[in-house]
């Protein structure tokens, strides 16, 4: 399996201070989101907010307060193309916004707890050998996709 090994830091780039905070995820419905973020996958609720006609949320991880999801929701999202994941090849075929992901520990063993919590479960893990991971592919109840990846040694 080849070792993924990322470049070399570049401290003297002029935008070396940015770091990833979060991903944004337009919902037509904050509270079923909180739901499946909090109940479903044990997220934080960091912050709520109102800005205009919207609600929305900061969730973390339960145990990761360097990444965040900002849920979006309320008003009224116009309608965006309709995306029904069967497997991972059939999501490849949109373009724009894909997928966030979750490194853990066991992609089986998260896969499982996910599934016994009524998760879908988009794609079952499969080795990606370029990259030395264990990846596989979920969705929350408004078919957005979130990736998980476990490193492979």
């Amino acid at each position: 399996m080849a070792d993924f090994i990322p470049p070399a830091k570049n401290a003297n780039s002029p935008f070396a201070d940015m770091k990833g905070h979060h991903v944004a995820v337009r919902t037509p419905d904050l509270e079923t989101a909180l739901a499946f973020y909090v109940e479903k996958l044990d997220f934080r609720v960091v912050a709520t907010w109102d800005y205009a006609d919207e609600k929305l949320a900061y969730v973390a991880p339960a145990n990761d307060d360097r990444f965040y999801v900002e849920i979006l929701g309320g008003g009224e999202p116009a309608p965006g193309e309709v995306r029904p994941y069967t497997d991972l090849a059939d999501s490849l075929k949109y373009r724009g916004y894909h997928h966030f992901c979750l490194n853990v520990g066991s992609v089986e063993e998260t896969v499982a707890k996910l599934r016994a919590r009524g998760v879908t479960i988009v794609t079952e893990p499969f080795v990606l050998p370029a990259i030395s991971r264990k990846l596989a592919f979920f969705c929350d109840p408004f078919g957005n996709l979130i990736e998980l990846a476990e490193v492979l040694n």
